[in-house]
């Protein structure tokens, strides 16, 4: 079994090429609306009510997604976590969002202002033109300011002390989250923010062969 989450404002669309390629039951786990405030582990928790407390396989999380997931799996212990272009640990955070934290400047510019810049969301998550720059406009046109806003804040202001281990799946050409030094279990050549949807192949046969691991390991 596969669990699905994806990243920051996105939803079932990240992965339209994805599931086709996985070999077993796929299930979504949809955002929810976010409480005022809401701590990333109480609004993961809720998000744990979709999932059967003995659920096996594998819970894969983009990017924010991935956060989440891991959050997740403190509470759904049968569950191999699996991150792609995402961070297992809040030290991994890069450089430029440190900054973003730091300055404070994320408070200053509506989220809705992303919607305003699709090329240069294209060029910073590394989506190709044609059908994948279309699919990135018409998500970010769908993206929802409130949670946007909160997940940005809980993204940038992550206490993982209590996460547990990881699979993580990055893209070699990520400016989100670039490989650093702590060495990524799988790195995917050329792979961008968006290689979810650009690389689905690739990623697609690393996630049925951990997949045919847990199978293995409940035989």
């Amino acid at each position: 079994m596969f669990y699905l989450i994806p990243g920051l404002g996105a939803d079932e669309r990240v992965f339209q090429r994805l599931r086709p390629l996985l070999h077993g039951e796929t299930c979504l786990l949809s955002w929810l609306t976010p409480e005022p405030d809401e701590p990333l582990p109480q609004y993961a928790a809720r998000m744990a009510a979709a999932i059967p407390a003995a659920a096996r396989g594998l819970l894969v999380g983009v990017s924010f997604g991935g956060m989440v997931a891991l959050e997740i799996s403190k509470i759904r212990p049968g569950l191999r976590t699996v991150l792609i272009s995402s961070i297992p640990d809040a030290s991994c955070l890069p450089l430029l969002l440190r900054l973003v934290r730091a300055t404070g400047l994320y408070r200053l510019f509506p989220p809705q202002w992303l919607k305003l810049f699709p090329r240069a969301g294209q060029w910073y998550f590394g989506v190709q033109n044609g059908e994948e720059y279309r699919l990135f406009k018409q998500i970010l046109r769908d993206m929802e300011p409130v949670y946007t806003r909160w997940a940005i804040e809980r993204l940038l202001h992550w206490d993982s002390t209590s996460v547990g281990r990881s699979i993580q799946i990055l893209g070699t050409r990520d400016r989100v989250f670039p490989p650093g030094p702590a060495p990524a279990e799988y790195l995917i050549p050329g792979g961008g923010h968006f290689m979810v949807v650009s690389h689905a192949p690739e990623i697609s046969r690393i996630l049925n062969e951990l997949g045919n691991e847990e199978v293995a390991r409940t035989l």
